[in-house]
């Protein structure tokens, strides 16, 4: 596929595009992590894996890996118009759908059967953040196919711009800075999706918060929760997000080993949580970065059913 790349700088805008341009670039150039750790992440990882080998648990947790769980959440948000008291959004996210093949008919499995107005896939299509991206996509679409409504999608730090076109001539569709209106029964609430806040720093909340109206209820989808500040202060009712993958390998408990998101606090790393007046959510994740295990940290599926919040 020819990618349009003046049709991708109308929506996200030159400044935005040209940076993220940049950066992919150096990630082509150097195969080298995003974000600066003192040792080689990916021998890291290596090492984590054949760590995990010798005390006899890595199998162990690529079997937690597949094994998905569905989450069901209920949202209450004060300014839901009551037509949409009960819409159920399926979120997916992180699916890193590459690493793994044998994750994508889990996924199917676990979406079959569950009743849903909206599918939002809040980034992470692809593991590794160098390399051909064909696998992701062929996964992905696989995935799509047994996704009964609607797809509204952001992208996430693992993520190259040229996906947007692929994904989209399938039926996804992307919010790059971009908002839409969501009807249902006589009623309406915005959806607003941002680029990735975490790597590329190209999301613009500021954007997406001009078509904000008062007292009409809004959700924002950001790969990463760290904009939970910035989308609070804007207006915005309720916020979803995935990138954490609520630690991936944790301890006893679920406590994380690890935090990625930016100056989240660790309620904010997975599950529902709240800030002033945004209510916010943070997947687990469907899929696994760097190696496919999962430690007391399963994959997640979530099931969000909106609820009007009555004082």
């Amino acid at each position: 596929m020819v990618i349009d790349y003046a049709a991708l700088e109308r929506r996200l805008g030159r400044d935005l595009l040209r940076k993220r341009l940049l950066k992919q670039a150096h990630q082509e150039a150097t195969e080298t992590p995003q974000r600066k750790y003192i040792i080689d992440i990916q021998r890291f990882e290596k090492l984590i894996g054949l760590g995990l080998k010798l005390v006899g648990i890595y199998h162990l947790g690529r079997r937690n890996a597949l094994s998905m769980e569905v989450i069901y959440n209920e949202i209450f948000i004060k300014n839901l118009p009551e037509a949409f008291d009960g819409y159920k959004l399926l979120q997916l996210t992180d699916l890193h759908a590459d690493i793994d093949r044998a994750l994508s008919p889990k996924i199917i499995k676990a979406v079959q059967g569950l009743n849903y107005d909206l599918c939002v896939i809040t980034g992470d299509f692809r593991s590794k953040t160098f390399e051909a991206y064909h696998v992701a996509i062929e996964e992905t679409l696989e995935i799509c196919k047994a996704i009964t409504a609607p797809i509204y999608a952001v992208l996430g730090n693992h993520d190259f711009i040229e996906i947007v076109p692929h994904l989209e001539a399938a039926g996804i569709q992307f919010l790059l800075n971009e908002t839409t209106y969501i009807d249902h029964g006589g009623a309406r609430i915005l959806l607003a999706g941002i680029d990735d806040p975490n790597y590329y720093q190209t999301h613009s909340i500021s954007k997406v918060a001009q078509d904000l109206q008062p007292e009409m209820c809004s959700i924002l989808l950001s790969h990463s929760p760290e904009t939970f500040a910035q989308a609070e202060a804007a207006g915005f009712s309720a916020l979803l997000a995935g990138h954490t993958h609520g630690g991936q390998i944790c301890l006893p408990g679920g406590i994380p080993i690890v935090n990625n998101s930016n100056g989240c606090s660790r309620e904010k790393i997975a599950g529902p949580w709240r800030h002033h007046n945004l209510e916010g959510y943070t997947s687990r994740g469907t899929g696994c970065c760097g190696i496919p295990v999962r430690l007391n940290c399963p994959p997640e599926i979530t099931l969000h059913t909106l609820r009007t919040k009555h004082n």
